[in-house]
Order: C-alpha cells, then sequence, then structure tokens
C-alpha cells in the first residue's frame, strides 16, 4: 500500500477520493490549498469542511498557503487576460500551475508516494510506464479538458480515484455510505474566486478594470452601438449588446488597441481554423503535421482536423468543418478516442 495525499477541497468528491482510498489500505493525508480570502476560512470553507472530514476518518489534514502564487499567476493572468481582449480559462492555468505544480511538490515533501484528486478522469499506463490520461467514465463530467498540460512525470505521480464512476448520484451515494457530512453539498461554481460567477464585478469592483466606453460596429463598418468595456464581451455573445438590428448579431472581434467590439451574423462567428501557443503533450505527435480530433471549449464534442505544428511551441490547426466561436484565451485541446494528447492556448482564428 502506499502513502498518498489527497487534494481535499471540502466537497464530495475529494472527500470520496479520500475515503476510498483510506478503505482500500492506504496510508492516507490531507491536503487542502488556502488560495484567497475569505472564502477559503471559516464554516462551509474549504478549510473547515475538509479538515472536518479528515477528522471524520481520522486522517491527518494539512493547509498549504498558496494565496500569493494564486494571486500572482492566477488571478493576476485572468485580469490581463481580459485587459487585452481574451477569454482566458483560469482552471487550466490552475491545474497546470498550482495543483498539479505547487500542491504536488508539498505532497511529496510531505512523504506521499501519489497525490490524488477528486478529478473526473482516467489514468492508464503501459507495461514500458507510458501514462495515458483518459476522459471519465461519467461523460458530462469528464475533466479531461482541463488537465491536458499534464506531464508523464506529473501522471506517474497522480491517481484519479473516481474516473471510473458512473455517475454524481454514485459519488453521493457512496458519501453517504461514508456518513461524510459533505454528502449532499452543492458543487462548487465554476471559477472558484469570482463570486456568483460575475466576472464583470470582479474585474469592476476590484478596480482591476476600469470599462472605457467604445464603438460597437458592424463587420460591414457601420457603426450600430456603444460598449462600456471590452472586458464585457467574448466571442460567439449574443445577448447583452443593446443593439436593434434586422437579424441577430454575435461579437465576432474584440479589438482592444482600438478599443473596439465588432459584431455580424453568425455565419461571420464561424471559423475555418485556429491558431494556437504553449503547445505540450502527454502523448507527443510523430510527425510536424498530422490529422487528429480536438475541443475548443469544455463544452464542445471533439471536432475532425489538420494540425500543422509551427516554430516555439505553437501550431496551427484547420478543420474540417467550420466552428463557431473560436475564442483567443481558451484552451485547444487534442484528442484519439477517449484519449487527451495535449493541447494549446487559443491566440486567433483563421479564415
Amino acid at each position: 500500500m502506499s502513502k498518498i495525499a489527497v487534494a481535499m477541497s471540502g466537497g464530495v468528491d475529494s472527500s470520496v477520493t479520500a475515503a476510498l482510498l483510506k478503505q482500500q489500505g492506504h496510508e492516507v493525508i490531507g491536503i487542502t490549498m488556502r488560495l484567497f480570502e475569505p472564502r477559503t476560512s471559516g464554516t462551509g470553507s474549504a478549510v473547515h469542511d475538509a479538515a472536518a472530514v479528515a477528522q471524520h476518518l481520522g486522517i491527518p489534514h494539512h493547509v498549504a498557503d498558496f494565496e500569493a502564487d494564486f494571486s500572482d499567476l492566477i488571478i493576476g493572468d485572468f485580469i490581463d487576460e481580459y485587459r487585452c481582449g481574451h477569454t482566458p480559462n483560469p482552471c487550466v492555468r490552475c491545474n497546470r500551475h498550482i495543483k498539479f505544480g505547487r500542491l504536488l511538490e508539498k505532497s511529496r515533501e510531505l512523504g506521499a508516494e501519489l497525490m490524488a484528486t477528486g478529478h473526473y478522469v482516467r489514468k492508464t499506463v503501459d507495461p514500458d510506464g507510458t501514462c495515458h490520461l483518459r476522459t471519465a467514465r461519467n461523460i458530462r463530467k469528464d475533466q479531461s479538458y482541463f488537465l491536458y498540460t499534464l506531464t508523464q512525470e506529473q501522471l506517474r505521480q497522480v491517481a484519479f480515484p473516481l474516473g471510473e464512476m458512473e455517475s454524481k448520484d454514485e459519488v453521493r451515494r457512496v458519501a453517504a455510505e461514508f456518513g461524510l457530512q459533505v454528502a449532499e453539498k452543492s458543487d462548487s461554481q465554476e471559477i472558484c474566486f469570482i463570486p456568483n460567477d460575475d466576472y464583470v464585478a470582479f474585474l469592476e469592483g476590484s478596480g482591476a478594470l476600469i470599462g472605457v466606453p467604445g464603438d460597437i460596429i458592424h463587420v460591414n463598418g457601420k457603426l450600430v452601438g456603444r460598449h462600456q468595456g471590452t472586458h464585457r464581451f467574448t466571442i460567439g455573445q449574443r445577448k447583452g449588446m443593446g443593439i436593434a438590428w434586422s437579424e441577430p448579431l454575435y461579437v465576432t472581434a474584440i479589438d482592444t488597441e482600438r478599443n473596439v467590439v465588432v459584431v455580424g451574423e453568425q455565419p461571420n462567428v464561424f471559423a475555418a481554423g485556429l491558431r494556437a501557443e504553449d503547445v505540450s503533450w502527454i502523448i507527443a505527435p510523430t510527425a510536424n503535421e498530422f490529422s487528429g480530433a480536438c475541443k475548443i471549449r469544455y463544452r464542445h464534442q471533439p471536432v475532425a482536423c489538420r494540425v500543422l505544428l509551427t516554430a516555439n511551441a505553437g501550431c496551427e490547426v484547420r478543420f474540417d468543418e467550420p466552428q463557431k466561436s473560436v475564442t483567443p484565451g481558451q484552451a485547444l485541446v487534442f484528442y484519439s478516442g477517449d484519449e487527451v494528447l495535449g493541447g494549446g492556448r487559443i491566440t486567433g482564428s483563421l479564415q
């Protein structure tokens, strides 16, 4: 049996992860990240609830303070991305730098051989030790899209006990069987540091961004409205623009240099391909040009594409069929069947 550190968020998924591993006979320790205040302290918080579960299970519990790193690497980047007209994916970045970076290091410092998380994803290992990251059995909860930055070295050190679970109801049932007080705790919101999922209020309320009024222009060049800040918009957005037009209009481009939001009819939102940077691989391709499948956002179904690797860890992707709302700042993730091969950060669309 192994000594395993469990990343405990205070939610039902990571709590069941810890309970299952202890039941299997492993030496389990819990670690909870303190990332920002005040949401990570007090009753009902990650630290409080995780500590209570650890006590119930009879396992040690540690708190790792990563507030400074989280502020610089995640929140700071989030603000910078909106400042330049992108729509960031902080969960991908947090997994890369915090959970499977700083937290994995902390786990090793505490003597753990493995770190387990409550992610809905599966890992398989070949006889030669090559690790593969695969989609969860519960495809509706699958989180493989957010973990494409994992390396072979990191995958060798992690475990995902919930990957084979068929449903969230099954996870809650197991939690209840273990007597965990978080069995019916609601799932956390998508971006943990954004209250009420209102990123505009977060950006403007914190003073990080001040809305500068500007023009909303149709793709044909006609002025159709005014905006109160480019950070309030994302590619593909249709509602909330206050524009009267004969057809529904969608955001097609965000030009922060000119402080302009460009809109057009639905056909203008489709792109033939995209460019991406900071591309990394779990399973590296054997050629610079190849056919594959990719997702361009979390709820996107993988689509067939042709990939050309470019200099400085970049790539160009051409879809077999045009895709809607290619959004700079979002993650591009390559799949082969149920396996994640790698991915990168979208920088722009190709027509």
